[in-house]
């Protein structure tokens, strides 16, 4: 009788759990076979359409992933509301549940954000000639689209923060304290936000773009990227610079493109004072038109500098694009020296010197310079009169002036040796003689 009991309330215990179970694994497991077959048609869908460039293939690669995670979840929020489970179990899975939702759907928009850039970047390609507005379009779109995806991101980070009464909580006391944590949050978030100001700057103003030519700290180079805090730029030697965005907004910098990519280009020669410069004209306009890096605008020949042993020749030529503009030059100054060197060698710049005998060196002689001659009248010594030469004696005796101290014949006080008025020097030979000096 006892067995009998006991076996009868063991069929009854199983007979509640599994009922219990039942009453969990047919909402669950319904929930979890039709999700599992609609994302697997959904992902097939998706690597269907991977290989095709249709719009539709494009919208439904973007949709696909996204809709193959949010598919079952959204599934399972009905099915837990089926099930027996009761407060704060049921609460928390299913705040988990919308949380997860919420990151699908942002993780949607961000997706739909990267593929319309896209479109618009494929319908504005800058591998052309004439790319300005392309670059301008392309700069804009990129700046623009991840200044939103970044919004984004912040906006679904703040909506699913605000679904707990915690953060609820801290919400409203910073919004109460607002002015001191304003300011304290504004100081510590300066570079982000100053990040974020100057790439909108950028993508309205444009002070650079795309695919541009510019010379950054002395170096040149091209924007290869333009991010939501930093610039990349590929620089000649295929090194990469990388700048903030606010750099480019509080420092000079120089931009070949900004207008249009077309460039003048200088070489510059030193030649001799005998280059014939007409000829030197006639060969550049022959290298130019033999070229088809020159467009065609400019080519002119120049004298622009001078020195005491040769003189400066600018060969100035314009090209299509900075590239090109280098290359011209390189190549109108190899051909230009290859022209002088064949055709005028005494054209290169040259050093003179003469040689002549040490005889032939000999300085002619003169008349001996006299005192009067040389001497100011006695500004430098404050004396009121000076000596001249007596009239008609060629050896150039002296005499005394008007007003000068001595009586007459007699010779005059000599002034002091250091003045310059005393002292008359005579060099017989420059060939390495010795020089004779004499005072008067």
């Amino acid at each position: 009788m006892r067995e009998a009991v006991r076996l009868a309330v063991r069929v009854e215990v199983a007979t509640v759990h599994w009922q219990s179970a039942q009453a969990y694994a047919w909402p669950l497991g319904l929930a979890a076979v039709v999700g599992g077959i609609g994302a697997w048609l959904i992902l097939w869908i998706y690597h269907r359409l991977k290989g095709r460039d249709r719009r539709r293939a494009r919208i439904g690669r973007v949709l696909g992933l996204p809709l193959a995670t949010a598919w079952p979840l959204l599934l399972l929020i009905p099915a837990l509301q089926a099930t027996p489970l009761q407060d704060p179990v049921l609460g928390n899975l299913q705040h988990v549940l919308h949380i997860a939702l919420t990151a699908c759907f942002i993780w949607l928009l961000v997706r739909a954000v990267a593929a319309g850039e896209r479109a618009i970047l494929r319908s504005h390609p800058i591998d052309v000639s004439d790319n300005l507005e392309a670059r301008r379009i392309q700069t804009q779109t990129r700046v623009l689209s991840r200044v939103l995806m970044g919004g984004i991101i912040v906006l679904g980070a703040s909506l699913v923060l605000l679904t707990f009464p915690m953060v609820q909580k801290i919400g409203t006391a910073l919004l109460a304290s607002a002015g001191l944590i304003g300011l304290v949050a504004g100081i510590a978030a300066k570079p982000v936000f100053g990040n974020l100001i100057a790439g909108l700057q950028i993508a309205v103003t444009q002070p650079i773009r795309l695919d541009d030519v510019v010379i950054v700290e002395g170096e040149w180079g091209r924007i290869e990227e333009i991010g939501s805090s930093y610039v990349v730029v590929r620089i000649w030697d295929e090194r990469r610079m990388v700048v903030p965005l606010t750099w480019f907004i509080e420092n000079p910098f120089q931009n070949w493109t900004r207008r249009s990519a077309d460039l003048l280009g200088t070489a510059f020669l030193w030649l001799d004072y005998r280059a014939p410069i007409a000829a030197i004209r006639a060969e550049l306009e022959r290298i130019c038109r033999g070229e088809a890096l020159w467009d065609g605008r400019v080519c002119v020949t120049q004298v622009t500098e001078t020195s005491e042993r040769a003189i400066q020749v600018r060969l100035l030529v314009s090209a299509r694009s900075s590239g090109d503009a280098f290359d011209l030059r390189c190549l109108v100054r190899e051909r230009m020296l290859d022209f002088l060197a064949r055709e005028h060698p005494q054209s290169l710049p040259q050093v003179r010197a003469r040689l002549q005998h040490e005889d032939e060196l000999d300085m002619p002689r003169g008349p001996r310079a006299r005192t009067a001659d040389v001497r100011s009248p006695g500004a430098e010594d404050g004396e009121a009169a000076i000596v001249g030469p007596v009239a008609g004696h060629p050896g150039g005796s002296r005499r005394p002036l008007a007003g000068n101290s001595g009586s007459a014949g007699q010779r005059p006080a000599l002034p002091d040796h250091g003045s310059p008025a005393s002292i008359s020097a005579s060099v017989s030979k420059c060939g390495g003689r010795r020089a004779r000096v004499r005072c008067s």
